[in-house]
């Protein structure tokens, strides 16, 4: 009641959501270092004709260390399209899947990084106080969400012709982090840019939804986005990665939790 008051009366503004969002992410990112959990990630290509050319299924042990998280393949299975019919394996394949194995190797990789506090790519969600410094922020309502109440906010670069994310979010009311982030590509590649690398992803965009594990401690849960790639004046392919962390357990000797996830 108080927060939609002070909505109704301007006392509180996007800025100063996103501020406090942008605190409690810092303070996120180092205390997510203190989970291990399971990641289950899953990439399609497809032939402009919609005709599947790949697909691959991996699963993964996420592991802190000192200073960087590290990530253990525990299952992996593809399947390729090679002259007519599809090759099935068990181990992460060196040629037999041909460019759409290179994409889908490469997409099933690129929302990983070990330098990060949770493993996922910083660049993904444009939240903390680095990431906000080149967005503006814009109030636009409230929604529900797992049964909680959040603001919705609309974010884009503060500079027009930034080629950057853009999208909207959902933000907590009681603890200020994000329930749920979809982002989109502020502007398409400039037709110089196209033309000179041969290379439009139409459509590039994500969406990101969140997991209250405690108070104050939220983690990235699932991360789907699906998109086409034009490059390289031949390649035209459409690309979807879906991902999803689950299994989570603390590492302090204090507390050794599993929080299984809902199915």
């Amino acid at each position: 009641m108080l927060i939609a008051l002070a909505m109704l009366l301007g006392s509180i503004t996007a800025d100063d959501i996103m501020k406090r969002v942008a605190d409690n992410q810092d303070r996120a990112q180092t205390e997510r270092h203190n989970y291990i959990y399971d990641q289950h990630v899953r990439v399609d290509v497809r032939y402009k004709s919609g005709k599947l050319g790949a697909e691959e299924i991996a699963d993964y042990t996420v592991t802190p260390s000192p200073k960087s998280v590290d990530r253990k393949r525990t299952r992996f299975h593809g399947r390729y399209l090679k002259k007519g019919s599809y090759a099935e394996v068990d181990a992460q394949p060196k040629d037999e899947g041909g460019i759409n194995g290179l994409l889908a190797g490469s997409f099933r990789d690129s929302g990983f990084d070990k330098e990060s506090k949770d493993g996922l790519d910083k660049e993904f969600f444009p939240l903390t106080t680095e990431e906000q410094k080149d967005l503006r922020f814009e109030l636009i309502g409230e929604q529900e969400i797992a049964g909680r109440k959040a603001f919705r906010i609309r974010f884009g670069p503060k500079k027009p012709h930034d080629i950057t994310w853009a999208g909207e979010a959902l933000i907590d009311e009681e603890d200020f982090q994000p329930a749920s982030v979809y982002t989109r590509l502020s502007r398409k590649l400039p037709l110089a840019v196209r033309t000179l690398l041969g290379t439009d992803v139409p459509g590039l965009g994500f969406n990101v939804h969140y997991r209250r594990l405690d108070k104050d401690i939220w983690f990235p849960d699932s991360f789907g986005t699906e998109f086409r790639l034009k490059a390289v004046f031949f390649i035209d392919r459409t690309i979807t990665v879906s991902l999803e962390n689950k299994n989570f357990k603390r590492t302090t000797a204090e507390s050794q939790i599993t929080y299984d996830q809902p199915h």
